[in-house]
């Protein structure tokens, strides 16, 4: 297995909003780089989607904790199996503004681990750097 946990980022949106985005999975489509990301297809539960050099990806929420926590494992045909999490957290005496930080624990063998786990990191924090600016510049509501 392989850990990765993310920078945290910043939204000036309340917990609320942002989790209630996150937790319907059609909402990615709006967030994903549109440049790598194709054949995109999504329930509120689960989503699929190739992503350029690596292949196809599912995904699909395995549990939730209101405005706190969202769980999600692979699923399907995914290049390897992994869970990923994405926290929320209100930063204190402000109700819009909310910390937030993804982790993601694949299980990669040795070899895989050299070749991506680099990249993995890489790559989520990416994904906070692109949620804190759609959270901040595109999201409308509190």
């Amino acid at each position: 297995m392989g850990k990765y946990t993310s920078k945290t980022g910043n939204v000036n949106k309340s917990s609320k909003l942002i989790y209630n985005f996150l937790t319907d999975l059609n909402n990615l489509k709006d967030v994903v780089p549109q440049d790598k990301v194709k054949d995109f297809e999504a329930t509120v539960d689960t989503c699929k989607f190739n992503i350029e050099g690596i292949g196809q990806v599912g995904l699909k929420i395995i549990e939730k904790e209101p405005h706190k926590l969202i769980k999600i494992s692979s699923d399907g045909k995914s290049p390897f199996s992994f869970f990923f999490w994405i926290q929320l957290k209100p930063i204190k005496d402000s109700e819009n503004n909310t910390a937030i930080r993804l982790t993601i624990d694949a299980n990669l063998n040795p070899m895989m681990k050299m070749m991506v786990g680099k990249q993995l990191q890489k790559g989520i924090d990416a994904i906070v750097d692109q949620l804190v600016v759609f959270f901040n510049e595109k999201l409308k509501g509190e």
